[in-house]
């Protein structure tokens, strides 16, 4: 009975697929693991109180933002947001 599976074993083939079908569950392993971690690290649609835009802020945020740091009166805020919109000043 102790050599019972001794002509019935996995072979070279066998050792060879288990070899490969566990290198390929790791590998699968580590990538779910890395898209997770880049998914949750990517900044969220409005953090800092921009727009999901990938560029940055919009040309009407910045506007708003000069004029509320003083740089343009609000004269030249208004014609210049009417601008941005494509309606007349």
């Amino acid at each position: 009975m102790m050599f019972w599976h001794d002509h019935y074993g996995v072979g070279a083939w066998g050792w060879l697929a288990m070899s490969v079908s566990v290198f390929l569950f790791l590998a699968l392993i580590i990538t779910v693991a890395v898209l997770i971690v880049r998914a949750l690290s990517r900044p969220g649609p409005f953090r800092n109180g921009h727009t999901a835009t990938r560029g940055g802020p919009t040309p009407e945020q910045i506007l708003a933002e000069r004029y509320a740091r003083g740089e343009i009166d609000e004269e030249e805020y208004q014609r210049r947001l009417a601008t941005l919109r494509g309606s007349p000043p």
